[in-house]
């Protein structure tokens, strides 16, 4: 049996509070008690438990009401749960499920049906666990340009917009800089695409590693540009941002060639706004052309070098 589920055991009976927790215990899970639901509920808010296994029949809050509850506002994940109860009828198992719970078991437990109707909810849980896994890659499949590993044209394209949103209500700066390799079709042209692919990969490694992790994110403009997005930052200092990205990629030996290591160089079109930049002024697309703009001074003027204005 898989036991990586705790179980958070409420009864207000403190013998069959301590006989539940012996006997999970032994068989392998761990275990944290409470002696009614509003200690539950305390307990709940601080950790999530996967399984719940509560008597029916507790003073302030019964069984089912925190099976209702806990249904209500649980969001990191399915809660398994089982009432204990010495009702029997229908009507009341009726009640129980309905109130949110999977399964039932009639005191006293059997220990052998205990262990079944657990092993059947960590079956539900390893299920709910890969389905979970499984559209967590999914979603990351849809954001993540496949090649270099950032968020791709279509994800900048939902979440540009939000952090111009945000930034504005909040009256904060935002910054963008783009990025484009230098002759980069030089590149694919003497040593081969695959080398093409290796030169992207590098520099889209070297702009993720190279911003502030959970605050700014890089995207995949298209081609051979690359778009980092700094919120909360200021064009001066998204461009000394921008020259370090320059130099990082420029001091960066991608790989060895049989005409040795293998350098390229990027050039930077920098742009931003403040609380001050008139609302007409900053919108997606705005933001873009004017990096846009400065990237392409920076090549006329001999790449390898950052250009920056404020919109």
């Amino acid at each position: 049996m898989n036991n990586n589920f705790p179980i958070l055991v409420v009864e207000d009976n403190p013998v069959s509070r301590k006989l539940l927790q012996k006997t999970l215990t032994k068989a392998g899970y761990e275990v944290v008690a409470a002696k009614d639901g509003r200690e539950a509920l305390r307990l709940f808010g601080n950790r999530f438990f996967p399984i719940v296994l509560t008597d029916w029949m507790m003073p302030e809050m019964s069984g089912p009401e925190l099976c209702r509850t806990l249904r209500a506002r649980s969001g990191n994940g399915y809660v398994f749960m089982i009432l204990l109860t010495a009702k029997d009828s229908k009507d009341d198992i009726v009640e129980g499920l309905e109130a949110g719970a999977d399964d039932y078991l009639t005191k006293p437990f059997n220990r052998a049906e205990l262990m079944a109707r657990l092993k059947t909810g960590t079956r539900i849980l390893e299920l709910e666990r890969s389905l979970k896994k499984a559209n967590d890659e999914i979603r990351t499949l849809s954001i993540r340009d496949p090649l270099s590993g950032c968020y791709n044209r279509g994800c900048l394209t939902e979440r540009l917009p939000q952090e111009i949103k945000r930034a504005r209500r909040y009256g904060r700066d935002l910054a963008v800089v783009l990025c484009d390799i230098d002759h980069f079709k030089k590149v694919n042209d003497t040593y081969g695409h695959q080398v093409g692919d290796a030169v992207l990969k590098a520099c889209a490694k070297i702009l993720m590693d190279s911003v502030r992790n959970g605050v700014d994110w890089v995207s995949r403009y298209g081609g051979e540009e690359f778009l980092a997005v700094l919120p909360e930052t200021s064009l001066e200092g998204a461009l000394l941002v921008a020259e370090r990205l320059r130099a990082s990629v420029a001091g960066t030996t991608i790989m060895e060639t049989p005409d040795g290591g293998l350098h390229v160089t990027a050039s930077f079109g920098v742009t931003g706004f403040s609380s001050a930049t008139p609302e007409s002024r900053v919108s997606p697309d705005s933001v873009i052309k004017m990096a846009d703009d400065k990237l392409y001074q920076a090549k006329r003027e001999g790449r390898n070098t950052v250009r920056g204005l404020p919109l």
